[in-house]
């Protein structure tokens, strides 16, 4: 064969192979889907039924048993966390991948009502066993929208090895903290906690929110009722920032006389080790002769549209809320019963406590309102018990809030703009296409690229669907406004309110621009410290003098493996006030030195909060730092540095001039990568500080988060938020490839203009 003929040929195979690889590589993808097809397992003929709900321990317990007396379709259980499964329902349902029955608090009824994810229960109601406030409470407008299984409310926990007798009122539990062993509160409960001081404020009279779905947590009533509670916290009388953790881990120790708490208590203190008690009715306040009136949870079982018009999902909601399954509950459970037609045992004298005390309790409204309360409502309390502010101005702060909250959604706004911009993106990238397709080499480009194109296939169509596809989705998102009752396109309305700071001051509390700033402030000072930590650390592990490196280096990685929000809530109990271990050091630094500290309210100024908070992410955050440095340092040879050594250069020389030179390029990605880490860093704010104090060390990943699930579902606003997020950190990432460009240019041309060097850069 002539010379020149090979040569012909040889440059022809490769257009000839790749066309045939292709196919290959096509016939391999659908003989796997195949075998994958034949190997599925055979659908089901009869659709399982999807229970959801937000039970634990004993309760999840009691519920299994119920359906395990079941004989119908088969059942699909899923438990979820509390705070999570109104947002699932609410992303499931309309879906149409959402539970047929899910069990859930009664108040979220009017939230669920206007998503249209619940519906009347029909005949799987029998309303005769039903009457009062508990059928009262699963109504809305007239209508019965869930089925009650059982009442739940606050009551008084008594511990008989330190009082015999309760006395008739608050006051009179009072007297008695001067009367007990050191170390023992008179009244354990979660006095800055919304749920807990409704007890309270039902006493003076008060309510949260009023019959028109306006903030009623104002006035005298409301004012009386915070004074009294901080003045029970100044005495001494109850603990201090008390969470549901402590007021359990002090009365089961015996550090507590009286706890308020629900019945969920009673599960904690089961075993060995917990003090005699009892569970009594929550007595009167002195001062107005009024019983406490804590919030009635009627928890009821809901039906979705597409469950409710199964036959068998309805007598499966008949078999969990009928008479035997609500005797399970009460027997293993230990929870109140709503039905008529089970009656409490006579010896049960624990149930029977709780029944006599939500013959006084108040059903909270189960209207959007009601959950908009609850954090302006707690951020109130917060407020006056740590004396930042009297009980006046701080709930007037909290009705603004409210307010702004419940304000009326933007107008609509015409979508032919948005329209017109895809149009002309649409039309840009055809034009581009088509001008690229005109080239000579396209076709042949595409034929030799399609098994490369093949092999990545899979993850263009992964990074689209998990990636792209959510941006793309949540941009979409930005540009609407809505309650769960209406949605409507607004435009950039959500990027004007946000930038604008809704109206207000642009350095106010909670605004966009005084978040920003403080989540640079936390970036940047978080990233000096992983880096500055992790580089010396770094530096000290690879010194190859240094002993048991290897036990050093795992020691030190731990933090990191970790899970963050394991991290945070151990942090959070250490900088408690009074039971946390850095107090513990404070008091024996007095101890040992003769010093006069005092506890410090970490959570109660800015500063201290701030400085907790990057205490608990600089643990967190600095172990990468460290890995990352040790694994550049690998990379300096070490001829370099004996070079430098005889030259002359000292130490600190080498250090400065060839060493950190030579690890900069490995660093500043990870550098990069941190400072992203940290600006979204989500855990630590929400679980150590929790925005505190009065939401002023919020970032805006957090701000975005309370729009989106604690400020009626605001998600086009909180979208808008994620949008800005996005856009600033691309921005960043950009610029700072950009500067790396820049003086690699520089580096390599030895041009110093800033215009010689965006041309280098360019080219």
């Amino acid at each position: 064969m002539p010379p020149e003929r090979r040569s012909r040929r040889s440059r022809r195979t490769p257009r000839v192979g790749a066309p045939v690889r292709a196919t290959r590589a096509l016939a391999v993808v659908a003989v796997l889907l195949l075998g994958m097809l034949i190997g599925a397992p055979p659908a089901r003929a009869e659709a399982p039924i999807r229970i959801w709900h937000a039970y634990r321990g004993a309760e999840e317990q009691a519920l299994q048993q119920v359906l395990a007396g079941w004989k119908g379709a088969p059942l699909d259980v899923l438990a979820l966390p509390y705070d999570v499964l109104s947002t699932r329902l609410a992303a499931a349902i309309p879906a149409g991948e959402g539970p047929d029955l899910y069990i859930d608090a009664h108040e979220r009824l009017g939230d669920y009502r206007s998503r249209g994810i619940v519906a009347p229960p029909g005949d799987a109601l029998e309303r005769a066993a039903y009457a009062g406030p508990a059928l009262a409470a699963v109504s809305v407008g007239g209508e019965v929208l869930a089925i009650p299984l059982s009442q739940k409310c606050v009551a008084l926990y008594v511990n008989t090895a330190l009082v015999a007798e309760v006395p008739a009122d608050v006051e009179g539990i009072a007297e008695l903290a001067g009367k007990l062993p050191a170390g023992v509160f008179a009244l354990a409960y979660e006095a800055q906690g919304a749920y807990a001081h409704a007890a309270l404020l039902g006493a003076f009279g008060g309510r949260r929110v009023g019959d028109d779905d306006s903030f009623a947590f104002v006035g005298d009533a409301a004012e009386r009722s915070l004074f009294f509670a901080r003045d029970l916290v100044d005495r001494g009388v109850v603990p201090d920032a008390a969470d549901g953790s402590l007021v359990t881990d002090l009365f089961r120790s015996g550090r507590a006389a009286f706890a308020i708490s629900g019945p969920w208590l009673a599960s904690d203190l089961a075993g060995g080790g917990a003090p005699a008690y009892r569970v009594a009715v929550l007595p009167k306040v002195r001062a107005t002769g009024q019983p406490m009136r804590p919030l009635l949870t009627v928890e009821s079982l809901m039906l979705s549209p597409a469950g409710v018009a199964r036959p068998d999902v309805r007598a499966l909601a008949r078999l969990i809320a009928g008479a035997p399954a609500a005797q399970i509950r009460a027997e293993l459970a230990r929870t109140l019963t709503a039905r008529l037609d089970v009656p409490l045992r006579a010896d049960d004298a624990f149930l029977r406590a709780f029944a006599e005390q939500a013959k006084v309790a108040v059903p909270p409204p189960p209207t959007r309102a009601m959950r908009s309360a609850w954090e302006p409502a707690n951020r109130a309390i917060r407020k006056v018990l740590r004396h930042d502010a009297e009980p006046g101005p701080a709930l007037a702060e909290a009705r603004r809030r409210f307010d702004d909250v419940r304000r009326p959604l933007p107008p609509r706004a015409s979508p032919a703009p948005l329209g017109l911009l895809l149009g002309v993106l649409a039309l840009l990238g055809a034009f581009a296409l088509v001008r690229r397709s005109r080239g000579r080499q396209l076709g042949g480009e595409l034929r030799r690229s399609l098994p490369a194109y093949l092999w990545v296939a899979h993850a263009v169509v992964v990074v689209g669907l998990l990636v792209m596809l959510p941006l793309f989705i949540g941009a979409l998102t930005s540009l609407t406004a809505g309650d769960g009752e209406e949605v409507r396109y607004v435009g950039l309305a959500n990027f004007v309110s946000i930038l604008g700071a809704r109206g207000g001051p642009l350095l106010a509390s909670g605004s966009f621009w005084l978040v920003l700033l403080v989540t640079l402030l936390w970036t940047v000072v978080n990233v000096t410290f992983h880096v500055g930590i992790g580089l010396c650390l770094g530096l000290l592990l690879s010194r190859p003098a240094l002993r048991l490196r290897a036990v050093y280096r795992v020691l030190l990685i731990v933090p990191w493996a970790v899970p963050s929000y394991v991290t945070a809530l151990a942090w959070k109990g250490m900088f408690h006030r009074q039971f946390g271990a850095v107090t513990g050091l404070i008091l024996a630094t007095n101890g040992a030195l003769g010093t006069d500290l005092e506890p410090i309210a970490w959570f109660a100024r800015f500063s201290t909060a701030f400085a907790a908070n990057v205490a608990t992410n600089v643990w967190l955050g600095f172990p990468f730092m460290m890995v990352v440095v040790i694994g550049a340092l690998t990379g300096v040879p070490d001829d370099v540095l004996e070079a430098a050594r005889v030259d002359g250069a000292t130490r600190w020389q080498r250090l400065r001039l060839v060493t950190l030179p030579m690890i900069g390029p490995t660093l500043g990605p990870a550098v990069t990568l941190g400072a992203i880490w940290t600006f979204n860093m989500f855990n630590v704010i929400f679980l150590v500080s929790g925005g505190d104090p009065d939401g002023t060390t919020d970032i805006l990943v957090s701000e975005a988060y309370r729009w989106a699930f604690t400020r009626e579902a605001q998600f086009g606003y909180a979208a808008a938020y994620s949008v800005l997020i996005f856009v600033m950190l691309s921005g960043a990432t950009r610029f700072s490839a950009w500067r790396r460009a820049v003086r690699q240019a520089r580096q390599l041309t030895g041009v110093t203009a800033p215009e010689h060097a965006g041309h280098a850069e360019s080219m």
